[in-house]
């Protein structure tokens, strides 16, 4: 019987990880010609998410769990809880049940057809504010017209890969990870499966408009170079501009000997020009902290505890 893995990452979810368990369950036992073990990563929670993790082990075999030092983002927990997965089949889900656990059963045949990944999307974004629907959607616009590598709209985290693919995405180490991203970069064979928007069986989500906006830029600095040579071009149109300027200003006052004038717009125009140098070397600047970030080395997360034997765990010193 194949083992199929099922990562669950876990920020603050106590109050629907009792509804997450039981719907878990009940598509586990549908599918009884598979194994499973559920990997929950608690990334940090400041609530008893990780008291509920230890009693569901202790009732239920099948769970392991994983608790981070402090609170890394999920990308770092998704990246965790498949580096330490066995299956043969590994699922990532969300614990709010936005990533409806029923459609597993509908996943694992299309596995066996010959697909790598079963992947999910969002058709509709019903109960999201508007602003946000509307920015997502000209996000993905916006990527998909400077990235070579395209994005999926309304493409969910959640997905069945092989055991193949999943040592793909653990292969790719980089410190600023943005999955979405990484699903579509290492390729393989991909059979999409779309559903109607599900809302937050109960809290409140993570994802504030501040956050998904960094997420956001965080991924077009991770697929796409194009903000640098946008930067370069816009400084050799501006040159061009100015020089043109100058030979205008120089024919004018020889021709019609007119004086210099205008210092209200010329003001007005080098503040312009300020503010264009200054939003690109911000961008400059968001690649060389993503340069930075990665020649630390510094581990994505850190363990605090776990109920496995096979990882690493950083110990308090006497």
């Amino acid at each position: 019987m194949k083992l199929i893995s099922i990562v669950v990452p876990c920020y603050n979810e106590s109050e629907v990880l009792p509804m997450f368990y039981r719907e878990i369950t009940k598509v586990m036992s549908e599918l009884k010609n598979y194994r499973f073990e559920l990997v929950f990563v608690d990334d940090g929670s400041r609530d008893d998410t990780l008291a509920q993790l230890k009693s569901m082990s202790h009732s239920d075999n099948r769970v392991k769990y994983l608790s981070f030092s402090r609170n890394f983002g999920k990308e770092s927990a998704m990246l965790a809880g498949l580096e330490h997965t066995t299956g043969d089949y590994v699922a990532i889900m969300d614990a709010d049940c936005q990533d409806p656990p029923s459609l597993l059963p509908e996943m694992v045949p299309f596995l066996n057809e010959g697909y790598d990944c079963i992947a999910t999307r969002r058709v509709s974004r019903k109960g999201e504010p508007p602003i946000r629907s509307f920015c997502a959607r000209i996000f993905y616009k916006l990527i998909n017209s400077i990235s070579k590598v395209e994005m999926v709209d309304g493409a969910r985290d959640y997905r069945l890969m092989t055991r193949q693919m999943v040592d793909a995405i653990t292969s790719c180490q980089e410190y600023n990870r943005y999955s979405k991203g990484l699903w579509q970069f290492v390729g393989f064979k991909t059979k999409w499966l779309e559903y109607k928007n599900v809302e937050r069986a109960a809290g409140e989500t993570k994802w504030s408009f501040w956050k998904l906006f960094k997420y956001a830029i965080e991924g077009i600095v991770a697929f796409s170079t194009v903000p640098l040579t946008l930067a370069a071009f816009f400084g050799i149109l501006f040159c061009l501009i100015a020089f043109i300027m100058i030979i205008v200003i120089i024919v004018k006052t020889i021709t019609f000997g007119d004086p210099v004038s205008g210092w209200p717009s010329l003001a007005c125009i080098i503040i312009f020009v300020s503010g264009v140098q200054l939003f690109f070397l911000g961008i400059i600047g968001e690649y060389l902290a993503k340069t930075y970030l990665e020649t630390k080395h510094r581990p994505k997360y850190i363990i605090r505890e776990s109920n496995t034997s096979d990882i690493k765990i950083i110990e308090p010193k006497a």
